[in-house]
């Protein structure tokens, strides 16, 4: 299964990507068919596991959409058990040093570039017998979340490590660590400035920087920034936003009867 991730970078274009919180895979196979370039199982803030994770990735398996994870952390353990279970890119939060970057990279490859242990039961299905191992170094999609002043002071040494795609933004622990309120659509010029000297390491290295927006607006002002990865909320920010709006203007039509 060639990554679609992969593919759109390779036109120049950004990635717009889906979140699922809920451990659905019927919430999974509805935002599949939403025109999404890739889903990702957040298993670090949502309420997913393991087996709900592979249920979405099946209930997605139809659609053209790249399942990727945000991993709960740093860990050898479980970045194996996701990559074996069918993810084509793995997000990892809380990445502040290279040699963090560095480990993330030898659990998710396998050997020579890294240590990844054999055994993908699920995820080789993708493709014919025995090809997925050739392939998996080359097609899997690898971004180390950069959140905080640690990860920011460290930018350069986590953006040379071999084998990284590009780094994801986490908005709100960013904030958080110089102080701010923790959102999405951040505004600061210090946090913007940090925005800008990212995209540009990035583009000297011919790396994808990818970032959390709360929608549409967020996200197109990301992409006209230079990001290359936008993420639109995720499903439980989609769904009570638009159910608030239906509610707020029925009552507002309704003349007071609601």
């Amino acid at each position: 299964m060639a990554n679609k991730v992969k593919e759109i970078w390779a036109s120049g274009k950004a990635v717009v990507n889906a979140w699922l919180a809920i451990p659905s895979g019927f919430s999974a196979e509805v935002i599949a068919q939403c025109g999404f370039d890739s889903v990702t199982v957040d298993m670090q803030h949502g309420v997913q596991d393991y087996l709900s994770m592979v249920q979405c990735f099946q209930a997605m398996h139809g659609h053209p959409v790249t399942p990727m994870v945000r991993v709960p952390w740093n860990e050898p353990g479980m970045i194996g058990k996701v990559l074996d279970g069918g993810a084509y890119g793995v997000i990892c939060p809380m990445v502040n040093t290279p040699q963090e970057a560095r480990s993330l990279v030898g659990y998710s490859k396998y050997p020579p570039k890294g240590t990844r242990s054999n055994g993908p039961i699920r995820a080789g299905m993708y493709g014919s017998a025995g090809t997925y191992q050739k392939t998996a170094n080359d097609e899997i999609v690898l971004l180390p979340m950069m959140e905080t002043r640690t990860a920011v002071e460290n930018m350069e040494a986590i953006l040379d490590i071999e084998g990284i795609d590009g780094v994801y933004i986490g908005p709100s622990d960013l904030g958080f660590s110089y102080g701010l309120v923790p959102k999405l659509d951040r505004e600061e010029p210090e946090i913007l400035q940090i925005y800008e000297k990212i995209i540009k390491e990035c583009d000297k290295r011919k790396l994808n920087p990818g970032i959390h927006c709360s929608g549409a607006e967020g996200a197109v002002r990301a992409i006209n920034m230079g990001f290359k990865l936008v993420t639109l909320s995720n499903e439980v920010g989609l769904m009570s936003t638009y159910a608030r709006l239906q509610v707020n203007q029925t009552r507002k039509d309704a003349g007071g009867k609601a």
